[in-house]
């Protein structure tokens, strides 16, 4: 059977599968299961076009990471057969361990685990699938191999990954602020005392970069749309929980319906397989086919939410740069119980306060490093003449107020 197979990409045009190993990999089911788990949560509330993939995602990543060994082997970089397909293998693998709507379930499906953490379990076990072929993979992802570059190629705050979701998320969103010149940025890596550096003449597409990633956040990742719509999912998890841990029979798909019926920590799902693998049973579907169905609740609450999610009747959210008031809290939580028909503990589902915030670069993390004509070695920040880098520096927190629009 012949392998090396092409696909047309929407963003790159045509991207090859390099090996076999690779193609295996993505004809595993646990790869095919990111064909069904959105990229970007309920971004598409807000841009009806944004329904592209996880799989795509991963996808691009692949292409962008061979064009990026390809480069550093032209500087003379020495990068083994062995090695570029098990950095492939890494940055196709990055995001295996993600559950449905991506991020925005991410808290509400197993508390205290990240999609790094489960990406890292389903590698193993691929590992076990594969008889030890993704061993450097693996040691690559979680940077313990001694080519260290090779791991911010997969995981930094320049990786293939953060260059892909801009660049794709603003395709399938129609926001051009988040493009960005991937191709550029690749063509400019190098590698000095084993980190990756970018050419001082990349210095304006890195400021771009990170501004696009700024702008990409507001605009999109965290519009008030979309935060109202993840966190209105993220209420009707917590509320179907909060039934079956009483004992009340909800209708859901088995894999929902086992993580609904029990609080599992970090260090159960780890050791059990049963936990994990059903894990890989899960995806967007399994969610919107329960909220559907839960819309005829005889839960006041959870039917309420859904039907509201189901219908777009999201929450109004008014984003801030102080505490929301307490006094405004208090009220609209009463009178949500008079509205509803709900306790005042319930009335926690339809106003409540959150936050959210915004990194576009953190400075002593992974640094972006500028590699100087003269051979210096710079930080973005300092190597930039602009000014607004700084600020992107900054870590900005926000506080969110959300409640149901009938409320007002």
């Amino acid at each position: 059977m012949n392998k090396k197979k092409i696909i047309n990409d929407p963003v790159y045009g045509f991207i090859t599968i390099p090996t076999d190993l690779v193609f295996d990999l993505i004809e595993h089911p646990y790869f095919q299961r990111l064909r069904y788990i959105k990229q970007v949560g309920m971004t598409h509330l807000v841009y009806p076009g944004a329904l592209h993939t996880r799989f795509h995602h991963a996808l691009g990543a692949m292409h962008l990471m061979q064009l990026a060994v390809k480069t550093l082997c032209d500087k003379g970089q020495v990068i083994t057969p062995q090695e570029e397909e098990s950095v492939v293998i890494a940055i196709l693998l990055h995001d295996i361990g993600h559950g449905p709507f991506s991020h925005a379930l991410e808290e509400h499906i197993v508390k205290g685990i990240h999609h790094e953490d489960i990406s890292t379990l389903l590698m193993s076990k691929l590992n076990v699938v594969f008889n030890g072929r993704l061993s450097m993979a693996i040691e690559i992802f979680n940077d313990t191999y001694p080519k260290r570059f090779l791991h911010q190629l997969v995981s930094s705050q320049l990786d293939m990954d953060r260059m892909d979701y801009l660049n794709r998320d603003s395709f399938y969103t129609g926001v051009s602020e988040g493009v960005i010149s991937s191709e550029r940025i690749i063509k400019m890596l190098n590698v000095v005392d084993d980190s990756i550096v970018v050419e001082e003449k990349g210095i304006y597409s890195i400021e771009k970069f990170l501004v696009a990633r700024r702008l990409m956040y507001w605009q999109v990742y965290l519009h008030k749309t979309v935060t109202s719509g993840e966190q209105m999912l993220g209420k009707i998890l917590q509320r179907a929980r909060e039934l079956s841990l009483k004992g009340r029979q909800l209708f859901s798909t088995p894999a929902l319906n086992h993580f609904l019926q029990s609080t599992i920590t970090k260090e159960e799902f780890v050791s059990n397989d049963l936990h994990i693998e059903t894990f890989t049973c899960l995806d967007d579907a399994d969610i919107m086919a329960a909220v559907k169905v839960w819309t005829r609740c005889d839960d006041t609450v959870l039917a309420l939410l859904c039907e509201n999610f189901i219908q777009r009747k999201l929450y109004h959210v008014d984003i801030t740069n102080y505490l929301p008031d307490v006094t405004q809290v208090e009220n609209l939580r009463h009178k949500a119980m008079k509205k509803y028909g709900v306790c005042y503990d319930d009335a926690k589902y339809f106003v409540f306060t959150d936050m959210i915030s915004n990194n576009a670069y953190q400075v002593g993390n992974a640094n972006i490093k500028i590699l100087m004509k003269g051979g210096a070695i710079k930080d973005i920040t300092t190597a930039s003449d602009n000014a607004n880098l700084e600020a992107l520096a900054k870590t900005v927190e926000k506080y969110i107020f959300c409640y149901t629009k009938d409320l007002i």
